[in-house]
């Protein structure tokens, strides 16, 4: 299975964010299927890096909806900036545990925490602002 890992390092470049994890992908290599990006501009205070996880699958229109919220959210600065999260893209399809658990429920966000758990997030309605977004994912790794 092929990995694609883009590093994000500006504010100027996460835009295109998606567009370059299509674009990386190899399309000789028939099982890559996940994407690993890190969007890091300027760390928190925690010494741990923050982590998140989109459980998501290819054409699927309510993932397609998260990442595109999820990129520009990525990109706004101020008191809720998340630029410090690192957001790993997993395709369930490529794990058959992660299709069990995940099939009828994607997209959905996980937050690693510091033990290496992962613990999912309220799903985020479609209909919510980019700022919505990144203020309710901020406030999940304040908890």
């Amino acid at each position: 299975m092929g990995v694609v890992r883009i590093a994000i390092a500006s504010a100027a470049t996460r835009p295109q964010l998606f567009q370059h994890c299509r674009s990386a992908a190899n399309p000789t290599a028939p099982n890559t299927r996940f994407a690993f990006f890190t969007a890091s501009a300027s760390f928190s205070s925690s010494s741990t890096p923050r982590k998140l996880i989109l459980y998501s699958k290819p054409g699927c229109c309510l993932c397609d909806g998260l990442k595109e919220k999820l990129d520009a959210a990525f990109s706004l600065s101020g008191m809720n900036s998340i630029s410090d999260v690192q957001l790993q893209i997993r395709d369930i399809t490529s794990n058959p545990e992660w299709e069990r658990l995940y099939q009828y429920e994607i997209p959905v966000l996980a937050r690693v925490l510091e033990d290496g758990t992962e613990e999912a997030l309220p799903r985020l309605s479609p209909r919510l602002s980019v700022e919505l977004v990144q203020k309710k994912i901020a406030a999940a790794f304040d908890q």
